[in-house]
């Protein structure tokens, strides 16, 4: 459900000097169906978005409800909502009434919920799993109790977000033949994955398939069992190598979708995905400088066994500055 808006942009040019061309208004829409943004020369101008049919105009922020769901669909699943279940995520804040907390918590608990969709699961989530299998971690730098050296996920947003519209798209569960086209996406995508440029120079075509399947799980830091580690192996059909665009894709699949990296990468995906979904940007971009603050919500999360409400992970996101300033 797309929510009905009316949008007013002012936009005021100070200092501009008339003796060059003035800077010009763009509007740029980076996914055709999701709103665009405006920019005045190159600065993001921030619209005042009105409520239809109010008088005198009611300007609609983050702060109300039915705003804050559908930016949630956007933000996770890149797409506007369908009507029912933005009415479901909607009701579960509206049906607080006015008691406020009760309203805090629900706004969180929505928010929460949609990393730990299947929705998301099955698109954001993998495609991070991907490069994780792909291509290991990347050291970084954090202060968190001096400074030291972690370990975080290579994928940067930069990658990510085309990645995840292009594995989710068309895809809404429990409407139509979601899962026929979910499975499509991930077929058209992992092979699309494995013929990138960066994949065929860690893994050339003449790698031998125990080997190429091996190095995927070390990257992946799962150790296998034996039938999962034939299943990869087996999906070259007893080739020598790994040239075979489906067979690759379906073993770096087989990996990237194991349960134990299912399980072992959920808590740091989650914070990762903070940044990603709340901020738009890596961990260590705009007012941050290194993974200080990644490593901070990922101590947290871990300290509290993966439960964001007691870890106020989703709580601190949503309510700072950063986020609010969006928009």
């Amino acid at each position: 459900m797309k929510l009905a808006i009316a949008t007013l942009i002012i936009a005021c040019a100070i200092g501009v000097s008339y003796a060059q061309s003035p800077p010009t208004l763009r509007i740029v829409t980076d996914t055709p169906g999701l709103p665009s943004d405006l920019f005045y020369g190159n600065v993001k101008v921030k619209p005042l978005r009105v409520r239809p049919g109010t008088n005198p105009p009611q300007f609609i922020t983050i702060a109300d409800n039915d705003f804050f769901v559908q930016q949630q669909y956007i933000d996770f699943l890149n797409r506007m909502p369908d009507t029912s279940g933005f009415n479901f995520w909607l009701g579960q804040i509206t049906g607080c009434g006015s008691n406020q907390p009760c309203i805090d918590v629900a706004r969180i608990n929505d928010s929460g919920a949609f990393f730990l969709s299947i929705e998301f699961q099955q698109t954001g989530y993998l495609v991070e799993r991907m490069y994780k299998s792909a291509y290991g971690d990347t050291n970084q730098t954090s202060t968190l109790g001096g400074s030291h050296t972690i370990s975080v996920p290579t994928v940067r947003y930069s990658e990510f977000l085309p990645d995840v519209k292009q594995i989710g798209n068309g895809v809404i569960v429990n409407q139509g033949n979601w899962q026929a086209q979910l499975e499509a996406n991930k077929v058209s995508f992992s092979q699309a994955f494995v013929q990138r440029s960066r994949f065929t120079t860690s893994y050339p075509n003449s790698t031998p398939p125990a080997q190429f399947v091996d190095s995927l799980f070390v990257k992946a830091g799962i150790t296998p069992s034996a039938a999962e580690r034939n299943q990869a192996i087996g999906e070259f059909g007893g080739a020598a190598d790994i040239s075979d665009v489906t067979a690759r894709a379906k073993a770096l699949r087989d990996v990237a979708e194991n349960t134990g990296l299912f399980n072992a990468e959920q808590n740091r995906a989650f914070v990762l995905m903070q940044y990603y979904g709340y901020l738009r940007r890596d961990p260590n971009g705009g007012q941050d400088t290194d993974y200080t603050g990644y490593d901070f919500w990922l101590s947290k999360l871990n300290q509290f066994n993966g439960n964001f409400i007691s870890a106020e992970m989703v709580k601190a996101f949503i309510t700072s500055t950063e986020y609010l300033d969006r928009f």
